[in-house]
């Protein structure tokens, strides 16, 4: 049973293994990360967790039975009670209801451990999967997003109070 857990360090070869097997999956919907985030990845996961460690984000990890990672679920910009939500998923797990089932746990994680009030997310109009998982997930459309948040893509920014 695959379980989410808080980033560590412990977690940086599976997470890179994780982005590497699933770039090309990824570049599908979203922006690549480029070359620089692969070279770079040691400094930028570091980074990761000194914000993490800062109280400014929140990353997490859904990680399966044999300790691969199966999904990504960030939480950015913790502050005056919200946050930006993130997450991605592998070519594996997707379309059976594990990021949607995740990102649910995540809310309840956020509000519990975190304080937080309100998440919001935004998602490119042509990614009808993650539309679907917001949706499903409780959050609501709440206006445009602009190409610059969505790696030069049109969206939709979607908003979930967590005190419901």
């Amino acid at each position: 049973m695959p379980e989410l857990k808080r980033l560590h360090a412990d977690h940086a070869s599976a997470v890179l293994d994780f982005e590497l097997a699933n770039r090309t999956y990824f570049a599908a919907s979203i922006s690549d990360r480029g070359d620089e985030f692969f070279d770079q990845f040691p400094d930028r996961y570091s980074a990761a967790l000194a914000e993490q460690e800062a109280d400014v984000c929140a990353f997490y990890v859904l990680v399966a039975d044999d300790g691969s990672v199966l999904g990504r679920f960030n939480l950015y910009d913790l502050e005056n009670g919200t946050a930006r939500l993130g997450y991605r998923v592998a070519e594996q797990a997707a379309g059976r209801g594990v990021a949607t089932a995740t990102v649910r746990e995540l809310c309840r994680i956020a509000a519990a451990r975190h304080g937080l009030r309100n998440l919001r997310a935004a998602t490119s109009d042509d990614n009808v999967a993650s539309r679907k998982v917001l949706t499903k997930a409780g959050f609501v459309p709440v206006g445009p997003a602009a190409p610059a948040a969505l790696g030069g893509k049109s969206g939709t920014w979607y908003q979930r109070d967590l005190q419901t």
